[in-house]
């Protein structure tokens, strides 16, 4: 028995035409579902989670997805801005040391994906150039939110299309359609209002905060580049793998250089207030939460109702913020932050038909 099995293992593996240069086979052969699969257990992460209804499911995950984004922001406006941790760079270390053990352990222990191995060192360099952008990114983001009011901050983040068109059409020289282009103008003009009516304007906080969201538009063009390849190719899950603990790495001297021993400040701070422990690991998993939730909407919906409910997401962060934080608004600031969003929702649908009219 194990000789024939050998046997139709060599004759199908020796077929020229269903092998490529590099001796992989090209036509994936599946393999027969097992016991647990065909009963309906998805993955080993459900197993102790009670059946639910699809449609509830995905409610459930898209209201984690909204508390989760919408709680890391409050969370670091707090923390930077009314608790007196100000230390932004430190903060960002602890959410990619969070992320680098949540993730390991959803990847390795859960099973949620299945764990991508880097190939080449070639690859190793274009995860450590994206994770630098996306350092930048995040800590920009942080430093923005001990200046300005996570509000303006929300308003100044729906502009990542803009940037994204220009970094694309500047890197890849890819033109996208006049009626795209139209639908940045509203995303632009709203902005404009909104920064000039914004009563607690900060020139830093605004110009990090657009630094921040053009390095997250510089992010996903870089990425969209550098990792194409078949053989590159990463799920976002094993992605963060790889770029949080490197991210960490590059954040730690940065911090030590720009901030002081904060873990010093950190241990002396503790024994005064407790609570800034709890305040601490909580954002730092809350960050990582971020990440999971947005795979999972994803996976149960798809990336184009990811891009919709974003653009709620930021009406709804700033909603939620100037009911806490209580910050001054005023009507030529909603109306500024409105006609982004919109401008976003066009772009959106833009996109979408551009699309579709191509394929």
């Amino acid at each position: 028995m194990a000789e024939a099995q050998s046997w139709r293992a060599t004759r199908r593996g020796s077929n020229p035409r269903l092998l490529d240069s590099n001796d992989h086979l090209v036509l994936d052969i599946p393999a027969t579902p097992t016991h647990e699969f065909r009963k309906g257990t998805p993955s080993p992460f459900f197993v102790f989670l009670p059946t639910l209804p699809p449609t509830v499911t995905t409610a459930a995950i898209i209201a984690s997805w909204y508390f989760s984004n919408i709680g890391v922001l409050l969370l670091n406006k707090y923390l930077l801005s009314f608790y007196g941790f100000r230390y932004p760079i430190f903060l960002t270390m602890l959410h990619m040391l969070s992320c680098s053990i949540y993730c390991y352990f959803a990847i390795a222990c859960l099973r949620l994906v299945h764990l991508q191995h880097i190939v080449s060192r070639r690859q190793f360099f274009k995860i450590f150039a994206l994770t630098a952008i996306f350092c930048f990114s995040v800590v920009a983001g942080n430093t923005s939110l001990r200046y300005i009011p996570v509000s303006f901050n929300q308003a100044i983040g729906a502009t990542t299309p803009f940037f994204t068109a220009i970094f694309a059409f500047v890197i890849t020289c890819k033109k996208e359609s006049a009626e795209v282009y139209m639908a940045l103008v509203p995303v632009v003009l709203g902005i404009v209002v909104a920064t000039n009516s914004e009563p607690l304007f900060h020139l830093f906080g605004f110009l990090v905060c657009i630094g921040s969201t053009a390095g997250r538009a510089l992010k996903s063009v870089v990425q969209g580049i550098i990792l194409t390849s078949e053989s590159e190719k990463m799920h976002s899950m094993n992605l963060l793998l790889y770029m949080a603990p490197l991210a960490a790495m590059i954040l730690f001297p940065v911090s030590l250089y720009f901030e002081g021993n904060v873990a010093a400040v950190l241990v002396e701070k503790a024994r005064k207030d407790w609570f800034i422990v709890f305040l601490l690991i909580g954002n730092a998993t809350v960050a990582y939460l971020v990440n999971l939730t947005n795979f999972l909407v994803t996976k149960h919906t798809s990336a184009l109702t990811l891009q919709v409910l974003g653009n709620g997401k930021a009406a709804v962060a700033a909603f939620v913020s100037v009911l806490i934080f209580r910050n001054p608004v005023n009507v030529m600031g909603m109306v500024g932050f409105g006609v982004t969003v919109s401008g976003v929702v066009l772009y959106s649908e833009a996109k979408k038909r551009t699309k579709q009219t191509t394929v």
